[in-house]
């Protein structure tokens, strides 16, 4: 290799990795600020009649928690006998990290899974058997308006459900309204999101 040569591409190095290092840096900076500038992913998708699409993927969210309350402390006839596994998506989490808030577009997903086997080596207790289904809430101040604080409530027959219509506000909205501690969330029981507010 000549001289020159060598020369020119000993000075290109240093400008190639100043770009590739400022291509880096901008690529982070668009990912973390793309909020201020209205570009935040849209994880909640509706069909043309209004119908949420089943959510896809919300293993890979945030989780929240896992409550469940059991036949046999609750007179063999609880509402929910099941483990619900709560994820919230990574935009209203990263939004809720920074004001304390439930943004415009949150989804949040619940999902059914059985109560398993009640022992284990580690002992007694209550353990996850299979999965049941999974229901969703979302907010959304232009498509649901007029419900209570902007959510609204979706139940799936089956993972292989393709969408669902919103339930009446009776259903969810009205036990959310006189229990949640958080805009119609129960954030009491999700030490996770506690943790995530600002000021905690």
């Amino acid at each position: 290799m000549s001289r020159l040569k060598r020369t020119l591409l000993s000075g290109f190095a240093p400008l190639l990795l100043s770009s590739l290092l400022v291509g880096q840096a901008t690529s982070v900076t668009a990912g973390e600020h793309d909020e201020h500038h209205g570009h935040v992913k849209t994880y909640a998708h509706f069909n043309k009649e209004g119908e949420l699409l089943t959510p896809r993927n919300y293993r890979e969210w945030i989780f929240v928690g896992s409550p469940v309350t059991p036949k046999d402390m609750n007179d063999d006839n609880p509402a929910f006998p099941e483990f619900h596994n709560v994820y919230i998506d990574p935009a209203s989490w990263a939004h809720w990290k920074k004001t304390g808030k439930f943004r415009d577009g949150t989804i949040i997903v619940k999902e059914l899974v059985s109560v398993g086997t009640k022992e284990a080596p580690s002992g007694k207790g209550y353990f996850q058997g299979e999965y049941l289904g999974i229901a969703a809430t979302v907010k959304d101040s232009k498509r649901f308006a007029d419900r209570p604080n902007n959510w609204a409530y979706f139940g799936y027959e089956s993972y292989e459900s393709k969408s669902a219509a919103p339930q009446t506000d009776k259903s969810c909205n009205t036990c959310h309204k006189e229990n949640a501690a958080e805009d119609h969330v129960f954030t009491q029981y999700y030490p996770v999101l506690r943790a995530g507010k600002p000021g905690k």
